[in-house]
């Protein structure tokens, strides 16, 4: 394999050698050469209800008996997209096989809608291998690719415009022109930090992107983390459109696309369009039986109201453990919970927007606090500072991570 690995991303383990997994079940991960790790990272949100939830492994051999794919809609199908539109209050709902995908499906659907071309991103944002989120404003208001960005298909200035979060000014001078189709949002950023919405900024922006005949696409892929419905349900929010994707799934591919029903009325109602063959949303596998299946399972029987709950409030416990430990060594960093996710940042105060995260994002320092917790048996992400509590997790699992984290933090001192 091309760097040792299925895909690049799996290298960013610290220490460059990843581990290999032998097994994982519930909030633990065994390597092949047989020792168990606590799993904070959790897939990185994908396995957020643990790594093979019974339910969802009965679901999922009951559906391998009856077909795999068969490009073909099932029944449970249906009680996902129902599930879905009950915690989103979204009417309308589609199958992907990632946030990705459905990121793409959505901007699509925004362009034909509304007749513009551009769409409007946060510097720094997270969507996936969405080419159009790859973009960051630059130091004179205009918008560039984000460094790193790998064979981009045109310059991102041509396709977007980046602001930065919790501006409103700058947002409405992005829309003014009348030229975005779309904003692009997670509620709160994540993947390099959670950075949190100022208070009235998300009312701003609904208000803003109506005014401006803007869609609007709230992307809950990470944010699901805050509750039975994400943020959206937490905080009221009010979107035209929304992704999500890894999590409801437990740990299978899969992506979903709500929208609202005036949406759904102007995708019907478009003229010389083909949503069903070439028009670039879906594919051949997207909504497979065995997806439905296991979305339905995950959503009806493991990420419940009640272990959200339990989650939140483990959260609460590791955030509150983190922020004690900062605190009585009188360190410069900060710590954010946003519902069962928690992650600690490098500076004192929490960032405002993507740019001041990314700034100040250590990369010696992260690398030396993963490898440190890898080494005693605990995972976190490693493209950032984050831990997830599961179903599964339980208070023995976040005191190992409390326990290993002040160590490193208490040789870090020694060795000034």
């Amino acid at each position: 394999m091309l760097g040792g690995v299925p895909m690049p991303w799996m290298a960013r383990w610290a220490g460059g050698f990843p581990l290999y997994v032998e097994s994982a079940q519930g909030s633990h991960v065994v390597d092949v050469d047989g020792h168990d790790y606590v799993d904070l990272c959790l897939g990185d949100t994908g396995a957020m209800s643990g790594h093979s939830p019974p339910a969802v492994v009965a679901a999922l051999q009951a559906q391998l008996g009856r077909g795999i794919t068969m490009m073909l809609p099932t029944i449970d199908g249906v009680h996902a997209a129902e599930e879905l539109a009950r915690r989103f209050a979204l009417s309308y709902w589609q199958f992907t096989l990632s946030a990705t995908d459905a990121n793409r499906c959505a901007l699509r659907l925004a362009r034909q809608i509304t007749g513009r071309s551009k769409v409007l991103v946060f510097s720094y944002c997270y969507h996936g291998t969405v080419d159009e989120a790859f973009a960051v404003r630059d130091e004179q208001g205009g918008t560039r690719a984000r460094d790193g960005n790998v064979g981009p298909a045109v310059d991102p200035a041509m396709t977007t415009r980046a602001v930065e979060f919790n501006d409103v000014d700058q947002l409405e001078r992005a829309l003014a022109d009348g030229s975005i189709a779309c904003v692009l949002a997670e509620p709160a950023m994540t993947n390099m930090g959670i950075v949190l919405p100022a208070p009235g900024y998300h009312e701003a922006l609904r208000a803003l992107t109506r005014r401006y005949g803007t869609l609007l696409i709230i992307d809950e892929t990470h944010t699901f983390s805050a509750g039975l419905g994400g943020c959206t349900r937490a905080w009221g929010l009010d979107p035209d459109l929304l992704t999500i994707g890894k999590s409801i799934g437990g740990g299978v591919p899969c992506g979903a696309l709500g929208m609202s029903a005036q949406v759904a009325h102007s995708v019907g109602r478009q003229e010389g369009v083909d949503y069903e063959d070439t028009g670039g949303v879906g594919g051949t596998l997207a909504g497979n039986a065995l997806s439905a299946a296991a979305i339905r399972a995950t959503l009806e029987h493991v990420l419940t109201g009640a272990a959200f709950e339990r989650m939140i409030r483990l959260g609460g416990k590791l955030h509150g453990s983190i922020q004690g430990l900062i605190e009585s060594r009188s360190l410069p960093w900060n710590v954010v919970q946003l519902g069962c996710r928690v992650e600690y940042g490098f500076r004192a105060q929490p960032p405002a927007n993507g740019s001041v995260a990314h700034a100040c994002a250590d990369r010696e320092l992260e690398s030396y606090l993963h490898l440190y917790l890898l080494n005693r048996g605990v995972l976190i992400t490693p493209f950032h500072n984050m831990a997830l509590v599961s179903p599964t997790t339980n208070e023995k699992d976040l005191a190992a991570h409390d326990q290993v984290f002040a160590a490193a933090v208490d040789e870090l001192i020694a060795s000034r």
